[in-house]
């Protein structure tokens, strides 16, 4: 054995060293991942690259060359990613102080601009959320706090999504959707001031239509008071006699209603204000 190894060490030693580069220059690049072979700190390819026309299964995953030694590989993940922005503290229009708490989703559609600009993932998800805060802050400082619990909460945060996406296309990512998860008013002294706030706009807005509603009315009611009296009026010009009897009988009932069960009202049978009592003779 000993003497085998001393003809054929020389052999022995460069079949390994052939399988040691031979095996350094292959690399695996999974389905959900795109890689780019970096040659002296160069992006000078990619491979698996993300497109939206290809299905899944069918963009080029599998097994690849590299020249060993002067090529590096970065994975870069092609799947829809989470961006998590922390709690942040923004005013809106109507100068309502709101915590709201947000998240994106976004996905690497170039790799070779990610990697130039950010390095990694990580450092790309640190330039992106700054870029989220401010294009939030941005929008909802453009839109009072009741926006957000209406329907125009949608087109904020279409508005939102799109600026975002413009700016992080320059680190070639591609922002899929923005959403808010909570907008509440901060605890105490602020938050008891928003509802107070509130609360009294309410009143006004209550007060407002009560006065409206007031003055329709007296509106109504005058224009009723002038058309039954036109309605009077011609009923006295057609029949006198009955406009008479009926003026009578509601100042009857009206006298009679008014006054208590034990009131007795004393009048000789001559007094002019029963004379439609005694009919017509």
């Amino acid at each position: 054995m000993e003497s085998i190894w001393q003809n054929y060490k020389a052999a022995v030693i460069a079949a390994a060293a052939l399988l040691v580069v031979a095996f350094s220059s292959l690399f695996v690049v999974p389905e959900s991942y795109q890689a780019v072979i970096i040659r002296t700190g160069e992006p000078k390819k990619v491979v698996n690259r993300f497109r939206p026309e290809v299905p899944f299964g069918q963009t080029g995953a599998g097994i690849y060359w590299r020249i060993p030694f002067v090529d590096r590989v970065q994975l870069v993940d092609r799947r829809v990613l989470d961006l998590d922005m922390e709690r942040q503290q923004v005013l809106s229009n109507d100068q309502q102080r709101l915590q709201v708490d947000a998240y994106a989703r976004y996905r690497v559609i170039d790799p070779v601009r990610m990697v130039e600009r950010a390095g990694t993932e990580e450092q790309l998800k640190t330039n992106l959320l700054p870029i989220l805060t401010s294009v939030l802050r941005q929008e909802l400082g453009r839109r009072p706090f009741a926006s957000l619990i209406n329907a125009e909460r949608g087109t904020a945060m279409e508005n939102i999504t799109a600026a975002f996406d413009t700016q992080a296309r320059q680190y070639g990512a591609q922002v899929l959707d923005v959403r808010i998860k909570r907008a509440d008013l901060p605890e105490g002294r602020p938050l008891d001031a928003a509802f107070t706030r509130m609360e009294t706009d309410r009143q006004e807005e209550a007060a407002t239509i009560r006065a409206a509603g007031e003055r329709d009315a007296q509106i109504i009611q005058a224009e009723a008071q002038a058309e039954a009296a036109r309605i009077y009026a011609d009923a006295y010009g057609k029949d006198p006699q009955f406009y008479d009897f009926y003026r009578a009988m509601e100042s009857y009932r009206r006298t009679f209603e008014t006054g208590k069960a034990d009131s007795s009202i004393i009048l000789s049978e001559d007094n002019e204000y029963l004379r439609q009592f005694r009919g017509r003779r």
